[in-house]
């Protein structure tokens, strides 16, 4: 990977550095709490809409626990290292099925090799452009359930046989454990709500679905289409997100994904004012930068 050096000014690449318990501690309680705002929104006002409303929301946030995650797996999220392990691991990973740990493992990895034969994570790239037909298989696939289930046949399949399903790495871990009991927790705060079926419906159907259908789409956005080279500025890509799509797509600044690879310590709460600086910098011409998440799927499609 070229040195990022060249790309902003040390004294920014400093500032932009910085790590921020308040940060921290701030984002892991939005994410929970938007959660909390969703089940209780469609409990105040049970109808189809607001569940409909809820579940993609929910699912969206899912996944930006699993963005925080990214973050504690650079180290990135606080500046305590004790509270970066410790809510990384327990208070996000745990609750959706993450392992932190062998996440960061993997992750490093594809920094390392990114868009590389040694990228783990290029069989989630390598398969575009392709058809319009099969990129609805995929998404069908991700929202009927048939990704988890994949995914939870290649985690016993590793466990069992020691066997790595390529694409699958990001989702091993050393224990359930830790989402067993996080999801007891959470269980019996739903039944002290008095709604212990929305465990089920709001909780375990998002993230057995629309979880992987955003998870797909940012996979998409990231490294489809890019180049098989060292140059950070375009073997990923960052993709504008209007207010919509960060809501449902893109939350906590994943867009800026150009600029991740160019200085992967920095905060996600900072990817904003690294990609101005990195704007100022005059590298906008020869950065991948999509305008929408349409554009990246219409790239997607031979």
């Amino acid at each position: 990977m070229k040195s990022a050096i060249q790309y902003v000014a040390k004294s920014d690449v400093k500032r932009l550095a910085q790590r921020s318990d308040l940060w921290g501690a701030w984002l892991t309680l939005h994410v929970w709490g938007t959660i909390a705002l969703a089940v209780a929104a469609y409990i105040a006002f049970p109808n189809p809409w607001v569940f409909a409303a809820s579940f993609l929301i929910i699912g969206s946030r899912q996944h930006g626990i699993a963005i925080l995650v990214h973050d504690t797996a650079h180290r990135a999220l606080f500046k305590s290292k004790t509270l970066n392990e410790f809510v990384g691991k327990y208070l996000l990973a745990a609750p959706y099925g993450g392992d932190m740990v062998s996440y960061r493992h993997y992750h490093l990895k594809h920094h390392r090799y990114a868009q590389s034969e040694l990228d783990p994570d290029l069989p989630l790239s390598a398969k575009f452009p392709t058809s319009k037909a099969s990129l609805k298989r995929k998404f069908l696939r991700d929202i009927t359930g048939l990704t988890f289930l994949r995914l939870r046949l290649a985690n016993w399949k590793m466990r069992k046989h020691g066997e790595n399903m390529p694409g699958t790495e990001a989702f091993q871990k050393s224990s359930a454990v830790p989402f067993f009991v996080a999801n007891a927790i959470i269980f019996g705060v739903f039944i002290l709500i008095g709604h212990p079926w929305l465990y089920l419906t709001l909780w375990l159907l998002p993230l057995w679905t629309w979880f992987f259908a955003v998870l797909r789409l940012r996979n998409i956005a990231e490294h489809a289409m890019t180049t098989n080279d060292d140059n950070p500025l375009t073997h990923a890509r960052t993709t504008h997100a209007n207010v919509i799509e960060r809501i449902l797509f893109a939350p906590y600044w994943v867009n800026y994904h150009v600029e991740h690879h160019a200085y992967m310590y920095v905060p996600c709460y900072r990817l904003k004012a690294l990609h101005k600086a990195m704007l100022a910098a005059g590298h906008g011409p020869d950065m991948d930068i999509k305008k929408d998440y349409g554009a990246v799927l219409k790239l997607a499609v031979a």
